[in-house]
């Protein structure tokens, strides 16, 4: 358990918004932005789900009154998404509307692949009334070049990742060269008609097939961003940061960062051999 939490501690920006909104100044202040995530999911109780909601509600409003350069990511799954999909479409309204009249970006984050198609149905109602607001795509699942042709049509943000989940070989690449593949042919897709991409990735190998999709396209660095997660790579952030490039670095917090981390853990070996090789970087 301490290991655990001495692990957590590098990688978990605290247990409190005030905690977050700490971290969120340090970063801001050598020009990255951020996207705050209250650590939780597979909510199946209605009264819980709200009050979830309702901190998300509480946290748009930190945000705007420390004048923090943060967005704010979501998990369906704490939203009530397991409860029904009417039920978890209302309940995030609460949240886009807060956000709407607050002016801030809401991110909706992807989990594994059987909640695939309902987020993405659930997007796509979400946006034609709250289009300041955008999801995630996950490299490794087959359909994703058919989703990001989708949501580039219907000028949805999309944030690009590989993807934590274990998934079967019938939805997604087994093979990691085949989701590189897959992740470069995405960003192409993104650069050339997306609507500001944000590339997730800590590889620089697929760092370097951004910025060269982003130079065949003629998109300037004010029309996309890379984004990573708390306490990985750092000195990459920093190194983009400092040479123009938006960096957005993705922030959970909360008390819920013990199952989450354990259960990302257990998913896939990859997760585990991915925290290991950051974990003694800067």
């Amino acid at each position: 358990m301490r290991l655990l939490t001495f692990f957590a501690k590098r990688f978990v920006a605290g247990e409190t918004a005030e905690e977050a909104v700490k971290a969120v100044k340090k970063l801001n202040g050598i020009g990255m932005s951020t996207s705050l995530d209250i650590l939780g999911e597979n909510v199946t109780n209605q009264e819980m789900a709200i009050k979830t909601a309702d901190n998300y509600i509480s946290l748009l409003q930190t945000i705007k009154d420390h004048a923090l350069d943060s967005h704010v990511s979501i998990k369906l799954t704490q939203m009530g998404l397991d409860i029904s999909d009417d039920f978890c479409y209302d309940n995030v309204s609460r949240i886009l509307e807060k956000a709407d009249s607050l002016n801030i970006f809401v991110r909706v984050d992807m989990e594994g692949s059987p909640y695939t198609e309902r987020t993405l149905q659930l997007v796509y109602r979400w946006h034609e009334k709250f289009p300041k607001m955008g999801t995630v795509i996950q490299a490794a699942l087959y359909r994703s070049e058919k989703d990001v042709e989708e949501l580039n049509k219907r000028k949805i943000r999309v944030r690009l990742c590989k993807g934590a989940y274990k998934e079967p070989s019938s939805v997604a690449f087994p093979k990691k060269e085949d989701v590189n593949a897959n992740y470069v042919k995405l960003v192409d897709m993104l650069m050339k008609d997306g609507d500001f991409p944000g590339i997730a990735t800590h590889d620089g190998v697929m760092i370097r097939a951004a910025l060269d999709a982003a130079e065949k396209y003629g998109r300037t660095k004010e029309f996309f961003e890379f984004q990573m997660l708390f306490g990985v790579n750092r000195a990459a952030q920093r190194e983009l940061a400092e040479q123009g490039y938006g960096m957005r670095v993705y922030t959970p917090f909360g008390t819920h960062w013990l199952p989450y981390n354990l259960r990302r853990l257990r998913e896939r070996k990859e997760n585990v051999i991915f925290i290991l090789k950051h974990f003694f970087k800067d």
